[in-house]
């Protein structure tokens, strides 16, 4: 005797994302996607793009996503790129937009823009070309390059410092990519990046701070400047100042195992004081005052004439 049983709508649905052309050819509906959704079992990632669960907080980890749900829909010419390249790349990021996927078609032509992808039109040569994780993306010199064109100074200084902590790439490397651009619209402002970028800016708030110290027509400061074994995030030596930026995050990522916040702001209390005794002056901002750096800059000028 044969029994019917009912298939469960969950029998199809693979861990982590889910693309609706694969779930209707394994038997799903649109009704019974629409009641998953409902029902918290699937969360959008973008139309026709499902997450079996709900999605991740960080806007990065999102962004991800949405790459790997877009790329079946681009032609086998096209790579993932700028912004979106610098996410798989786990690059820093600051004051972009991740609204969109953007990507470039090795070609001289046929850029556009939808509500989902930005694709670019540009040549790409075969070593500006890698494979990240199973997805095809510009190199992290060309990414630095595109964006360096594409973005605000400071805005794309934040990845091209990061880049250059983290040892993914060379000065070197970063300076043959802006050249091989040099036909190409703004490639004076990704030159001026590159020419910028330093290695030794370990944190967005640390190259934000370069740049705001730049405007406000101060010395340009010794990044990670050493004091007897004591390590600043800025010193002028001449003016015997050093300064610090305070990311609120700071602390929690210096921690050792069994160290609360608490004791890492004390251990930095008795830094300071021994920089002091040094007859050093000290200077803090925090993320705050980067906006407008008139204050910090005020303090550094003070410190500078007490020095």
């Amino acid at each position: 005797m044969l029994r019917h049983t009912r298939r469960s709508p969950h029998g199809p649905l693979r861990p982590g994302l889910n693309l609706r052309r694969d779930l209707l050819a394994d038997g799903l509906t649109d009704a019974e996607l629409r009641g998953l959704r409902r029902s918290g079992v699937l969360s959008t990632v973008r139309p026709g793009a499902y997450l079996h669960g709900s999605g991740p907080d960080d806007a990065a980890a999102c962004h991800l996503l949405e790459i790997r749900a877009a790329l079946p829909c681009l032609g086998v010419d096209t790579v993932i790129s700028h912004t979106s390249a610098a996410v798989v790349h786990g690059l820093p990021l600051w004051a972009v937009r991740l609204d969109r996927v953007h990507a470039t078609r090795s070609r001289a032509s046929g850029a556009r823009r939808s509500g989902v992808v930005h694709l670019h039109a540009a040549v790409l040569l075969p070593d500006e070309v890698t494979v990240v994780g199973g997805v095809p993306v510009t190199s992290i010199a060309r990414t630095i390059a595109d964006l360096g064109r594409e973005l605000p100074f400071e805005v794309a200084l934040v990845p091209a410092d990061g880049a250059l902590f983290r040892k993914v790439v060379t000065p070197d490397a970063l300076a043959a990519a802006v050249e091989r651009g040099a036909h190409r619209p703004r490639n004076g402002a990704a030159r001026r990046v590159v020419a910028f970028a330093d290695a030794r800016a370990e944190s967005p708030g640390e190259t934000r701070s370069r740049v705001a110290i730049r405007r406000a027509g101060l010395p340009a400061p010794v990044l990670q400047h050493p004091v007897d074994g004591v390590r600043c995030d800025f010193g002028w030596e001449e003016h015997r100042t050093v300064a610090e930026f305070d990311g609120r995050i700071k602390y929690g990522r210096c921690l050792r195992p069994g160290q609360d916040a608490g004791d890492a702001v004390f251990e930095e209390k008795l830094r300071e004081d021994a920089l002091r005794d040094r007859g050093l002056q000290v200077v803090r901002w925090i993320w705050a005052e980067l906006d407008s750096f008139d204050a910090p800059a005020a303090r550094l000028r003070r410190a500078f004439a007490r020095g």
